[in-house]
């Protein structure tokens, strides 16, 4: 990376989706106040995962992100995390096992705890109040008080990831995620014909484990694994608040998270976010919908990468199943041809976005899965590398997303509609789309 004091300073770019706060200078006690906690993650794990990462660009891996669209602080139990996290290893298990591949784990959890939205205002009723951001910047509440833009929230948010990030490590490193385990992280859930497929799968692997105990093998390596930790790089204060020097390198680092990504709308060459995101050395993300031209890609990874190192800069594509056919093949036809180093990554869920008759934010199951089918397609005919999938889902049985094996019809979705902002898959509908993503792999090696 160049020095990061070559890089222009955010502060003199527009800010895009930023909190209004009224008092800035109580902003400035919480980011005081932030600027003296400990990181929540450190260098040398960040490192790791750009190695990962350079890895699965090279089509030596395969990326799993998921979690939350927008994580509360209500949501931040013990059992929520473990659900989530129990999720996340069964999807990797199923692919990895599947397809032969390693499968590099990253968690929306532990930081995405603030969302952009399309309008900065809401009204009901004739109340105009300011749009819900995330917990750590306002309450869902519909009322001023809640909807209120607080900084002191931004502490609240980093508290909560810390001990988050605390009780992933301990479920991630402590035995947890023993694949010996994998018959127990299914407990609970036999109704379903996804279940019943991941008990096959589960014995399958249950029985090569047991051949490998007979002939002596070491088990250590498979009684943990590692995980890594992402959110939307949005608030700017945070995100500056928590980059640190590393008194080995003398790089910057964000260590609010091992992986950041800049948002669709706030992905402008010449915006705060992305001036922001070239002077660290974490992987970097950027969403491309529909829209994305090869000239703004190629503007965004000279400024992100222009040392063109392999695994700092992930393309993560949201362009909806009925657009991606026509707009990714030659995007990364041009991509591959010019020489840019980058992960492909796709995001088939907030492309896919539609509202029910009930008036209930929502997607379909059938889009989200040809959406994928067609990432894959359309990379493969222009000699591209799929990289990596990229949902928002929760390890709980809600109903957000019709369709699946299921079936979940519109009738359905108010069961357990709980999401505060975007539908997420739950849990039968994550493995039904992991299942789906080890065959395609396996078919493609």
């Amino acid at each position: 990376m160049l020095p990061f004091d070559k890089y222009p300073e955010w502060r003199d770019r527009s800010q895009a989706q930023q909190p209004n706060y009224e008092d800035i200078a109580e902003l400035k006690k919480v980011t005081d106040e932030l600027r003296l906690r400990p990181p929540l993650v450190f260098a040398r794990e960040v490192d790791q995962l750009q190695k990962l990462l350079a890895l699965t660009s090279e089509g030596h891996g395969f990326v799993l992100t998921g979690g939350d669209c927008a994580e509360t602080f209500a949501g931040s139990t013990a059992e929520q995390i473990r659900a989530k996290v129990q999720t996340l290893l069964q999807m990797a298990v199923v692919m990895s096992y599947g397809a032969s591949v390693p499968v590099v784990k990253i968690g929306r959890i532990a930081g995405q705890y603030a969302k952009p939205r399309s309008q900065d205002m809401e009204k009901r009723n004739g109340i105009e109040l300011p749009s819900y951001r995330g917990d750590a910047v306002n309450g869902h509440d519909f009322t001023p008080e809640s909807r209120k833009h607080d900084p002191w929230r931004l502490l609240e948010a980093y508290q909560r990831s810390a001990t988050s990030l605390n009780l992933i490590r301990a479920f991630t490193k402590g035995g947890y995620a023993d694949l010996r385990q994998l018959h127990s992280w299914n407990r609970g859930f036999t109704d379903n014909p996804q279940y019943a497929r991941y008990e096959q799968l589960a014995n399958e692997i249950g029985r090569a484990l047991n051949f490998m105990e007979c002939v002596g093998a070491d088990f250590d390596a498979m009684s943990s694994v590692d995980f890594y930790s992402a959110h939307e790089s949005l608030l700017l204060e945070y995100e500056d608040a928590m980059t640190r020097i590393d008194s080995q390198s003398g790089n910057l680092y964000d260590t609010s998270a091992h992986y950041l990504w800049v948002g669709e709308r706030t992905r402008n060459i010449d915006g705060a976010h992305v001036a922001q995101c070239a002077r660290i050395a974490n992987p970097i993300g950027v969403k491309l919908g529909p829209n994305a031209t090869f000239s703004e890609i190629a503007a965004l990874a000279q400024i992100l990468n222009p040392e063109n190192i392999p695994g700092r800069l992930s393309l993560i594509t949201r362009m909806g199943a009925k657009n991606i056919a026509q707009v990714l093949p030659s995007l990364a036809r041009r991509v591959t041809e010019s020489g840019i180093n980058v992960v492909w990554i796709c995001d088939p869920m907030h492309g896919n976005t539609l509202t029910s008759s009930t008036g209930l934010k929502t997607r379909n199951f059938g889009d989200i899965l040809e959406e994928v089918r067609l990432f894959f397609d359309s990379l493969h005919s222009v000699g591209a590398i799929p990289g990596g999938l990229h949902v928002e889902l929760t390890g709980d049985d809600v109903t957000e997303v019709l369709g699946g094996s299921a079936n979940l019809d519109e009738a359905g979705l108010n069961l357990r509609y709980e999401t505060l902002v975007d539908p997420r898959l739950n849990h039968q509908q994550s493995l039904e789309l992991a299942f789906l993503v080890a065959e395609i792999l396996e078919e493609s090696r």
